[in-house]
């Protein structure tokens, strides 16, 4: 007899596997093309209709790829359903907070595996483009979550719910996450926000829960590099450090509390 638990897709290894594979897709294409722009002194790699050609042929093959191994309907698989969207309140004080003492860990991961010069050459390009803030809000602050989210906190985090706990699930899908983006000396912060989104899918089951919250963390990492001065200038900044930390700490523990307690609310209305 096989009394062996039935696993349902993704697993952990076949969660990576996806994510192996849809970084693969993207190598396979751009590698070819930043060694033709080396050597002939081109910018093919970042072409806009390359970059849109890519981005819809490999997504829609992942995404595809994904629900017809997942064996399930759209609707479970991307779940919308309903949730008390004043969780977001909680959300976007810890997101604030956490980039405050996440500066630190990413200096101190700086300082142990320096980042080479051309490293953040490339970051800075995810930022750079030719329709300004405008380009960069579309790129990062809507296409990336909805696309990432549906990887990741949809086909991912409905295998993962299924076939392991939900702090399992949450940690894995966040380290899966912060790997996905090729960026130790930003893992950290990549990682706590995998881990937040997966909480999120749990409390909400739903996918634009997630894709809200992603693109309410990339817009607060993408105002603090355009308006790096005037930032700078508010009066929590003026405090001394260890005054600030002290503060994001607080904030960012009193946040996960309230995160919870609506959590909770949530399950019972529900239930």
């Amino acid at each position: 007899m096989n009394n062996e638990q039935k696993r349902f897709y993704p697993t952990f290894l076949g969660a990576a596997h996806l994510v192996v594979l849809y970084l693969f897709i993207q190598t396979i294409v751009d590698f070819p093309l930043a060694i033709w722009d080396y050597y002939h002194g081109t910018e093919f790699l970042y072409n806009p209709l390359k970059k849109i050609i890519l981005s819809v042929g490999s997504i829609s093959f992942i995404l595809y790829f994904g629900y017809r191994k997942a064996g399930t309907s759209l609707n479970k698989l991307f779940p919308m359903k309903w949730f008390n969207p004043l969780v977001f309140a909680p959300i976007i004080l810890f997101l604030m907070s956490a980039h405050i003492f996440l500066e630190d860990v990413n200096r101190w991961v700086d300082k142990l595996l320096p980042a080479p010069p051309w490293f953040w050459e490339l970051f800075d390009k995810i930022f750079d483009n030719d329709f300004g803030l405008w380009g960069a809000f579309l790129k990062v602050v809507v296409v990336a979550p909805i696309i990432e989210e549906l990887i990741f906190r949809g086909i991912i985090m409905h295998g993962l719910m299924r076939n392991y706990s939900n702090i399992v699930a949450i940690f894995f899908s966040g380290l899966l996450f912060g790997l996905f983006h090729l960026n130790p000396w930003q893992f950290p912060a990549t990682f706590i926000l995998g881990c937040l989104l997966g909480w999120i899918m749990i409390i909400t089951r739903n996918i634009w829960a997630c894709i809200l919250g992603h693109a309410i963390n990339n817009l607060l990492v993408l105002l603090s590099i355009e308006y790096y001065i005037e930032i700078s200038e508010f009066s929590f900044f003026l405090l001394e450090r260890k005054e600030q930390l002290h503060l994001s700490y607080l904030t960012a523990a009193l946040s996960i509390i309230l995160i919870g307690l609506f959590a909770t609310f949530n399950r019972k209305i529900l239930d």
